[in-house]
């Protein structure tokens, strides 16, 4: 076998090597002296490798994947199908009058968001949640720069996502935490001590991460309306409202989504995100340009927003996700609203069958998730969340999202979206009664878990204190 820098007729007398005569730049250490060594084998037996490797790998498809707080709902195939058309394969340089097929989509995905949401308008522009997020508060921070007020505050409940304080603090303000009350809510009171004229806005969840419904986000909107401030909607959790109520009903100024969340994107199979941001109004003339906007005739990119805060992403986003989330509002039409239903009666179903073998912080009606915790595991018998997730594994179920949110010891966040038949869940609840029970009588089994994935229980002390950060080739 000769080296890629040895002299070599090449293919049918060409030489491969008239190009890389001089390699005088290259260090020594980078240039091989004898064949690489690859094994001879098969194209089938190549696809028989990696069919091998990706069945070790969980999926949505495999089992269940009740993900808290990440809406791992299944993606229909179809939306693949329909993404992969060979309409949508354009060059990010196009001219708009060579993608009016794709401009139109992207405007007609950006008028359904805004029937959905109930805001007034809309950039498609963000690639996931926290850019999302970071865009909509870039936007606010231009807002206050814009009517001359240097406002530096960013209120955010402790049961926050913790991209929100991120976010905020990424666009230049200073955030300032208040507590939960004892319902799991935003404490009233506490956001009165510290509201004063330098907050510009509160960055708020509803449903919280708890799973439950700000009871008072009218009495917080108009408390934070008199008060010159904004409200920041994070749609992570849009999933269990979309078609009952809506960002604006509650008094939202901006409102991210996730499309790779709530509208049926990769996300559940790990793919690429989509965070749409939509604004009242007032707030239009500042959002990232360009927009895309239809003229009666052509629809084109608009870059004239006097005061945009400028592109947020190069070739407006991840064009292919929005093709999905498209197509996924096409088939659902007004059964969105049955989306979010499902979610919230699956996920109560889940909350009463569980509530008596762990701790619930908050026993209140829940919308799309709930949390439970192994408190009660952890102080009899030491079995931890953490230990509790890694049985599940041996369940043929993802684990939840645990230790999440902060506010919670030992959280367990559960959310089983309205893909999920009963049948299904059934299965998941035996799965979490059967710990529950094997924590008390054998805890040593739930300690030593998992038993059936093809890595076993790893020693995470060891693994935190001395990570292995080395590539071998």
């Amino acid at each position: 076998m000769k080296t890629i820098f040895e002299k070599s007729n090449g293919i049918d007398g060409i030489n491969l090597t008239d190009n890389v005569e001089n390699i005088d730049f290259l260090p020594a250490s980078f240039i091989k002296d004898s064949a690489v060594g690859l094994p001879q084998v098969s194209e089938l037996e190549v696809m028989r490798h990696y069919k091998e490797l990706s069945d070790l790998n969980f999926c949505i498809e495999k089992g269940f994947y009740p993900l808290g707080s990440c809406t791992m709902k299944y993606n229909p195939k179809v939306n693949e199908f329909l993404s992969s058309l060979e309409g949508f394969n354009l060059h990010p340089h196009v001219e708009d009058s060579m993608a009016q097929g794709s401009l139109k989509l992207m405007y007609n995905l950006q008028e359904a968001l805004l029937k959905i949401t109930g805001m007034d308008a809309i950039t498609l522009q963000p690639s996931a949640g926290a850019h999302g997020e970071m865009t909509g508060m870039m936007i606010i921070k231009k807002y206050f720069d814009s009517i001359g007020e240097d406002r530096k505050k960013v209120i955010i409940p402790d049961s926050a996502h913790g991209t929100n304080p991120a976010s905020a603090k990424m666009a230049g303000f200073d955030i300032v935490e208040i507590k939960s009350n004892s319902k799991g809510q935003v404490d009233i009171d506490a956001l009165k001590a510290v509201l004063d004229k330098d907050v510009a806005a509160i960055m708020m969840t509803n449903p919280n991460t708890l799973g439950i419904f700000e009871e008072g986000v009218k009495e917080i909107s108009d408390l934070m309306h008199e008060n010159g401030s904004l409200l920041y909607y994070d749609g992570a959790n849009f999933n269990a409202i979309m078609g009952y109520t809506n960002p604006k009903l509650m008094g939202f100024d901006v409102v991210h989504l996730n499309l790779h969340k709530t509208f049926s994107t990769p996300h559940g199979g790990g793919g690429p995100g989509a965070g749409p941001v939509a604004v009242v109004e007032k707030l239009k003339e500042f959002l990232p340009t360009p927009v895309i906007a239809f003229d009666g005739k052509q629809y084109y990119r608009n870059y004239n927003l006097k005061n945009s805060i400028g592109s947020v992403k190069d070739f407006y986003g991840n064009f292919s996700v929005l093709v999905r989330a498209y197509s996924y509002i096409l088939m659902m039409g007004k059964n969105l609203k049955h989306a979010s239903e499902n979610a919230v009666l699956n996920a109560n179903y889940l909350k009463e069958k569980l509530k008596n073998y762990y701790d619930l912080p908050y026993d209140e009606p829940c919308m799309h998730e709930f949390v439970i915790t192994g408190e009660r595991q952890k102080h009899e018998n030491g079995v931890s969340t953490l230990n509790i997730a890694k049985a599940l594994m041996d369940g043929n179920t993802h684990p939840p999202t645990v230790y999440f949110p902060l506010i919670v010891h030992e959280a367990i966040m559960i959310e089983p979206t309205e893909s999920e038949t009963k049948e299904k869940m059934d299965e998941f609840v035996e799965t979490m009664i059967s710990i529950a029970k094997e924590a008390k009588t054998n805890p040593e089994q739930i300690l030593s878990a998992p038993h059936t994935t093809p890595v076993k229980k790893i020693d995470e002390v060891t693994a935190a204190r001395h990570p292995d950060l080395n590539y071998i080739s």
